[in-house]
């Protein structure tokens, strides 16, 4: 199983550069059924675990470890992955995909150190999305040069696959930042945007949200530069005008 999008990047950062995000912990046990797939059990419920073929090295060691010790209580390093419906009363779906596989083995500034259990970093734009009824932290993709070129050769539906945000539900009480609601009354120049945020969340698996820990940064207005995906305009074709009726004409007595 594969999955070509995640909700962080491996990119080339100074320090104290601001990004895009979404990387944390689960702990739970692993299954895998007759098809291949492989599952994640927190609790009472149950989720898909993806891979991306970048990550191939992390998902031959987890399938080797299940194989020789058992599912029970992995510890791994993942992205969380939400998938939204139009509907706002149907629920969204949750996935995580793999990135590492704690074995005990981690290098000493992997997120399996920094990060306790179920405890995750997100960085994005905190804002209300007309599919969620809970605030969200929308994580973009960061934008760098070579994905800029590679962007440009990618046809238009894999250019928004590649592009497609990942709107992460969020539990932030007494907010210190407002999440940004579009109000389709005001203008453009009124409605203001998004404040940037980056936080320490948990994962609540029984209610399938992030709670807000602690701040990890300022908020601020100003977003990491990140690529947009850009709608193409149809090519201008001539209006078509519409023949106009003819008046009656009325004879001028003189």
């Amino acid at each position: 199983m594969s999955d070509s999008t995640s909700t962080s990047e491996s990119v080339t950062v100074t320090e104290n550069q601001q990004l895009f995000q979404a990387i944390g912990v689960i702990r739970g046990d692993v299954s895998i059924d007759e098809e291949s797939k492989v599952f994640v059990h927190i609790n009472q419920n149950s989720y898909p675990l993806l891979f991306a073929p970048r990550c191939r090295k992390a998902y031959q060691a987890l399938l080797l470890d299940v194989k020789n010790h058992g599912g029970k209580d992995k510890r791994l390093v993942v992205y969380p992955k939400f998938i939204h419906f139009p509907s706002r009363d149907k629920q969204y779906i949750v996935s995580f995909q793999l990135v590492g596989f704690d074995n005990g083995a981690s290098p000493d500034n992997s997120a399996a150190v920094e990060l306790k259990d179920f405890e995750f970093k997100l960085s994005g734009l905190w804002q209300f999305i007309p599919v969620c009824r809970t605030p969200c932290i929308s994580v973009l993709r960061n934008y760098t040069e070579e994905r800029s070129q590679h962007l440009k050769e990618l046809e238009p539906d894999k250019k928004a696959r590649f592009l497609k945000a990942s709107h992460l539900p969020l539990l932030w009480k007494d907010a210190i930042a407002p999440p940004f609601r579009f109000n389709p009354k005001l203008d453009k120049e009124q409605q203001g945007k998004p404040m940037f945020v980056s936080v320490k969340a948990k994962f609540l698996p029984h209610r399938n949200v992030f709670g807000f820990d602690s701040l990890l940064g300022v908020p601020t207005q100003d977003p990491p530069r990140f690529l947009k995906l850009k709608r193409e305009k149809p090519p201008h074709s001539k209006a078509k005008t519409k023949p106009q009726k003819k008046e009656k004409s009325e004879g001028v007595k003189e």
